[in-house]
């Protein structure tokens, strides 16, 4: 049979959900595969010991580790339970193993005269450890039983595998990566969802701007790059590539509204006549689509819209500047989110007691724990837990360092804000308008009052506490770094990400007292003030902190989220953003980043897009990568305010030695 040809297997192929030890036939391809991603594809597994194949309907048989036990070796699947890990080491790890597992799918690409021109792909899963010999011997069993006019390209599915290629030819293994594969996708997930709107698609940031004001609950914001201050809807669009960490889809997790890449959006707006239209927007892992509503949904307004965020009282009373490592995560209320974070982080780091297990001790049925796992992770497999706790407070602190600095309180803030009667009245007027909801006033009071902070003068008393908590670094001349840290970011359902100012070129006592300025004003931005509105945090409660650090150069920088952003049930992955330099260039969007998924309970990681740069990483900076996710995962026991599954969002960068600093760590909104 071939894939081309043969029809006669396909009908009793489909009954039974497998075929065994037939040659694939186009026909019996397309009864037995599913869809994903958008591209029809099947399970496969190849018995060794037999020198037999099986073809897996996906929709009957959607794991191919319950196939193998029960249909295959007569397992029952309360024994597969039982033994469920030490079964997946022997299919995916195992170097003898009798069995290679893989999925199997199809592709085309259009030669330059639009025809189609159709392939295969062959890939094992992500946990999937085989050896090249195996890898070769897996491509070749499947190369002699489909269609040898289609070409059969191997997909490496994490990074060793790529290691163990580098060694065979493609002649002899012809091979695609992932990003070359996935890299000009049409439809990408951000943030999966459904929604109901009406579509309005802007062509360009003028025609976005002209409309903006009106903007409402029940919009579907369409454009090329949305900006950083787009306002609550009800999705979004992006028509040119972003990632999922960028700072719009940090928003749309935290709003818990659809967001995707839609590259030909041009043509389904002309197709359906879209813009403007009600539809339906869904934004699954494998699929997008938008579908036109004949008649406007009668829809109820969100949640959101009436909800509420309560914050502590901020402790504005004489407050002392105090260096970072001084600083607890309760100290929030009194210097802000971010530098209490960076404070309990020094505490983790410097005490090495913290728990960081908890995120492994938790059940994951059918397994009681990960903790074996763990042990592998640590290179202590079978250890007791109270060993693992040893282990993992020597690997996070062996991994990453905590930023040194200072954190300037609230109270500079305070004794600034009322230094000046000008100011006071600015932000008697701003309070004024937002408890009238005189909403088109807003903007221009804010701007009014950043513009008054800027040339209001630091009282002496306030200026003496900045410059004197830093006293060498200004001596020296270095640069610095100045962050600001509020007690309005980082809570549940209002992440704030992006909304308030930092400053990362200063030297000198005078442009420190103008950047801790320019963070103060930040606060009163239009943008920041509207967002906290919206939720009903009211002006009078939201206070500036400000951290003070010594710039670090960076080779490399990103952002690490501790779970898998398209993915919400896979507890394995960190998903790692990163782009030569700081940071600020990934969540800012300037550029495109290298992405990568890191598998912390199996081990292994994947590259899954190379950004702008067009190539790789190299293979120690990836291993290095690895070991970031991991200190990330465990520092996530820690920082789980109530649950260790609760993901956390890092910003972190590289120094040419190759340490990594974590520059920030909050909780990821999703």
């Amino acid at each position: 049979m071939t894939l081309a040809q043969d029809t006669s297997r396909a009908p009793e192929a489909a009954g039974d959900g497998t075929a065994v030890g037939v040659n694939l036939s186009l026909p019996l391809f397309r009864t037995l595969s599913g869809v994903l991603a958008g591209h029809p594809y099947l399970k496969v597994v190849v018995d060794r010991a037999e020198d037999t194949w099986h073809v897996l309907d996906t929709r009957v048989h959607p794991f191919h580790v319950d196939y193998i036990a029960t249909r295959v070796l007569g397992m029952t699947p309360q024994q597969l339970d039982a033994q469920l890990d030490a079964f997946n080491a022997s299919v995916y790890m195992a170097p003898d193993r009798r069995f290679l597992l893989g999925v199997l799918s199809l592709h085309s690409d259009q030669d330059p005269d639009g025809t189609d021109r159709p392939f295969l792909v062959l890939e094992t899963t992500e946990a999937d450890t085989m050896h090249g010999a195996l890898l070769q011997e897996f491509y070749d069993y499947v190369r002699h039983r489909v269609d040898g006019r289609l070409p059969l390209l191997l997909k490496p599915a994490n990074h060793g595998q790529e290691h163990e290629l580098a060694a065979i030819g493609d002649a002899r293994l012809p091979r695609i990566l992932s990003q070359d594969l996935f890299g000009t996708r049409t439809r990408t997930c951000l943030n999966p969802g459904v929604a109901q709107g009406r579509l309005r698609y802007f062509r360009s940031a003028r025609e976005y701007r002209s409309a903006a004001a009106d903007l409402g609950w029940s919009d579907i914001v369409a454009m090329a790059g949305l900006p950083d201050d787009v306002p609550r809807v009800a999705g979004f669009v992006n028509t040119a590539p972003t990632t999922p960490l960028s700072h719009t889809n940090v928003l749309a997790s935290g709003w818990g509204i659809p967001n995707a890449i839609v590259r030909d959006l041009d043509a389904l707006v002309e197709r359906h006549a879209l813009d403007g239209a009600w539809v339906t927007y869904r934004v699954r892992e494998d699929t997008v689509t938008l579908e036109r509503l004949k008649a406007a949904p009668a829809l109820e307004r969100p949640v959101w819209d009436t909800q509420r965020i309560h914050i502590a009282a901020p402790l504005i009373g004489d407050a002392p500047v105090l260096d970072l490592h001084r600083l607890r995560v309760d100290d929030r209320d009194s210097h802000g989110t971010k530098a209490a974070h960076l404070g309990e982080l020094h505490h983790v780091l410097d005490r090495r007691t913290a728990d960081l297990t908890a995120f492994y001790a938790r059940p994951r049925p059918p397994r009681p724990d990960l903790l074996a796992h763990l042990g592998a992770r640590l290179g202590e497999p079978g250890a007791p837990l109270a060993r693992l706790r040893a282990l993992a407070a020597e690997r996070v602190a062996g991994t990453v360092r905590a930023p040194r600095g200072v954190a300037l309180p609230f109270h500079l803030h305070h004794l600034y804000l009322t230094s000046s009667p000008a100011l006071q009245q600015g932000i008697g007027k701003l309070k004024m308008a937002l408890e009238l909801d005189a909403l088109d006033m807003i903007d221009s009071l804010c701007l009014d009052l950043q513009h008054l902070m800027r040339g209001t003068p630091v009282p002496e008393e306030v200026a003496r506490a900045i410059t004197g908590a830093v006293p060498q670094l200004l001596a020296d001349d270095r640069r610095l770094v100045v962050r600001s840290s509020s007690n309005a970011e980082d809570l549940p359902g209002f992440s704030a990400a992006g909304i308030y100012d930092s400053v990362t070129t200063v030297r000198g006592a005078r442009q420190l007292l103008d950047a801790v300025v320019h963070v103060w004003a930040s606060l009163v931005s239009p943008r920041s003030v509207r967002m906290r509105h919206e939720v009903g945090i009211p002006l009078d409660d939201t206070y500036m902190g400000v951290i003070i650090q010594e710039y670090t150069p960076a080779d490399l920088g990103g952002v690490l989220v501790t779970c898998n952003p398209t993915r919400r049930e896979d507890f394995r992955n960190v998903y790692i953003n990163c782009t030569p330099g700081s940071p600020e260039h990934v969540v800012d969007g300037t550029v495109l980043p290298h992405q990568y998924l890191y598998n912390t309970v199996e081990g292994g990681g994947r590259t899954v897009a190379v950004g702008s740069s067009g190539t790789d990483l190299p293979p120690d900076t990836r291993a290095a990568l690895a070991r970031l996710a991991l200190a990330g995962r465990l520092l996530q026991s820690h920082f789980g305010t109530d649950d260790p599954d609760e993901a956390l969002d890092i910003e972190w960068l590289m120094t040419a030695e190759g340490a990594f600093h974590l520059v920030q760590v909050r909780p990821y909104a999703r």
